[in-house]
C-alpha cells in the first residue's frame, strides 16, 4: 500500500507556481460570470452581421487589435508594472483612465462585475499581497471602479506570472469567453468553435506587444463593436448582459 504525506502550504496565491495560477486563471472553473458577457458579438449575430467561421475569426481579431489590444491589455500591462514597482496608488489612475476609454456601458458594467469578482474570489481562497488587498478596499470603498483588465494586471504581478504571459493569457480569457458566447447563441458548433480558437492564436500571441506599453498608449479606436454594444443595451433579445 502506497502512503502519501500531503505538504502543508499557505494559501498565498504569490507563493504557488506561477504557471498553475496562470492555469487556475485561465479556467472556466473560475466563477468570475465573465461567460455571461459577449462584448456585442450577441448583438453582431442577432442583426445577420455574421455568418461564418471566418467572419467570426476576422471580429474577433479586429476587437483584439483595436480595442482588447490597445485599451485593456495596456491597462493590464501598466497595472503589472505598478504592482512590480511597488507603486500602488497608480493602480487607481490606471483603472480611471480605463473607464474613461470604455464607452459602452454595458462594457464598463461587465469590466467591473468581472473584476470585482476575481477580487472577491482571491480575497476569500487566497492571502491578497498588501497591494492588491489595499486596492480591494478602495473598490470596497468606492474610490475606484476595479476594472478586470487592472485586477487581473495587479494580481498576475503578485503571482510572478511573466507581463508578457498576462497580456496573452487575458487575450486568451476574452478570446474564449466570446466564443463561448457564439457558440451558446446556437450559430456555431463545437468544432468550428475550437478552428476558430486555433486561427485566432497569433493574434492572441500578438497581445504581448503590449507588455512594455505606457499608460499614455491606452486608447480604442472600434467605432462599431461600440455602437454594437450601445446597441445591444436596448435589444429585445439578449442573453448576455454585454
Amino acid at each position: 500500500m502506497i502512503t502519501t504525506t500531503r505538504k502543508t502550504m499557505t494559501t498565498d496565491t504569490h507563493n504557488f507556481p506561477s504557471l498553475l495560477v496562470a492555469f487556475r486563471l485561465a479556467d472556466s472553473f473560475l466563477p468570475l460570470g465573465s461567460h455571461t458577457a459577449s462584448y456585442g458579438i450577441e448583438q453582431y449575430l442577432n442583426e445577420d452581421r455574421v455568418e461564418t467561421t471566418t467572419d467570426l475569426t476576422s471580429l474577433i481579431a479586429d476587437y483584439l487589435q483595436s480595442m482588447i489590444g490597445p485599451t485593456e491589455t495596456v491597462a493590464l500591462a501598466c497595472a503589472h508594472r505598478t504592482v512590480k514597482d511597488d507603486v500602488p496608488s497608480e493602480l487607481l489612475t490606471i483603472d480611471q483612465r480605463l473607464h474613461a476609454t470604455i464607452l459602452p456601458a454595458e462594457f464598463r458594467k461587465s469590466s467591473v462585475t468581472i473584476g470585482d469578482r476575481l477580487l472577491s474570489v482571491f480575497a476569500t481562497t487566497d492571502s491578497l499581497p498588501p497591494v492588491l488587498a489595499e486596492f480591494y478596499r478602495r473598490v470596497d470603498d468606492e474610490k475606484t471602479h476595479g476594472h478586470f483588465p487592472v485586477v487581473l494586471g495587479a494580481l498576475t504581478a503578485a503571482s510572478g506570472i511573466d507581463r508578457q504571459i498576462a497580456c496573452q493569457l487575458h487575450g486568451y480569457m476574452f478570446v474564449t469567453d466570446v466564443l463561448g458566447a457564439a457558440q451558446r447563441i446556437g450559430r456555431f458548433g463545437h468544432t468550428a468553435i475550437q478552428q476558430t480558437l486555433v486561427d485566432l492564436f497569433p493574434d492572441i500571441a500578438g497581445l504581448k506587444q503590449y507588455a512594455g506599453a505606457e499608460l499614455s498608449d491606452l486608447h480604442s479606436f472600434a467605432p462599431m463593436a461600440e455602437i454594437m454594444g450601445m446597441r445591444h443595451e436596448n435589444a429585445e433579445r439578449r442573453l448576455f448582459m454585454s
